[in-house]
This record gives C-alpha cells, structure tokens and sequence, in this order.
C-alpha cells in the first residue's frame, strides 16, 4: 500500500492522509505505526494526525467518484487474518459527501512534517523497533 501511496503522488496525485493522533485506542500501535511515516512524508504523501478525539474512519475517495468504506486497518493483521469487509461505492453524491467530511476532519488535524517526525521521541522508536518484530510474526 504505501508503494501503491508512493508512485500515485508521482503521477501527481495529491494523497491525503489522515491518521490517529494521541486520542488513540492502541497507544503502542500507534507509535509502532509511526515508524512508516518517513517513507511516505518523503515520497510526497501528505500526513495529518488528527487530534480532539478518536479517530476510527476507513474511507478512501478516489477521484471524487469512487468510495471505499469499511472495517479494514492498513496493516497485515487486518489484510491477512482479520475478517474485515469494505464496500466500494461508485457515484458521485457519496464521494462528495465524504470529501465534505474530510474536510472538516483535516481541520481537526496537525499536519505531520519529515522533520517533526524526525524528532520524535527515543522511546517511541523503541516501541516502534519492537512493533516491526511483532510485525514479521503475525
């Protein structure tokens, strides 16, 4: 997904992301998840965490004619184990709507710099070392 993220914003499309911010139901997921940031902030992806509350959406809007909701986290667990479902909706009404909610949500949002993230905490690497191990074994 995130090569998939990566060669869409050298095409020239402008990715938009939004992530949980400290309002997290998983705090230790959420720093191991952050260690991906890098690759992405560096490939143009533009990342915001979003703060005041949790955040639990899977949406994706693609060209403001596609939708894609569901239950299904970015991460292998969820690709390969978990039985999770998402519904694709083509139609322009549904796209719109979910961009309109987007952006109030981004709003919400602090946008997350490469250099910001490379600052962050040593202990949050730490977790994010151990996070990269439990990884490979699910």
């Amino acid at each position: 997904m995130m090569r998939e993220l990566a060669q869409a914003v050298a095409r020239g499309v402008d990715v938009q992301v939004i992530v949980p911010g400290v309002l997290n139901n998983h705090p230790i997921a959420r720093r191991a998840s952050r260690r991906r940031y890098g690759a992405l902030l560096r490939a143009g992806v533009s990342l915001h965490e979003y703060q005041g509350a949790m955040m639990h959406a899977k949406i994706l809007i693609v060209d403001r004619v596609w939708s894609v909701l569901g239950s299904t986290n970015f991460d292998n667990r969820s690709f390969g184990l978990n039985d999770e479902v998402n519904l694709a909706v083509q139609g322009h009404a549904l796209a719109s709507r979910l961009e309109s909610d987007f952006a109030a949500d981004l709003a919400r949002c602090e946008r997350v710099t490469e250099p910001q993230w490379r600052r962050r905490p040593a202990a949050e690497r730490v977790l994010a070392a151990l996070g990269a191990l439990l990884e490979r074994h699910q």
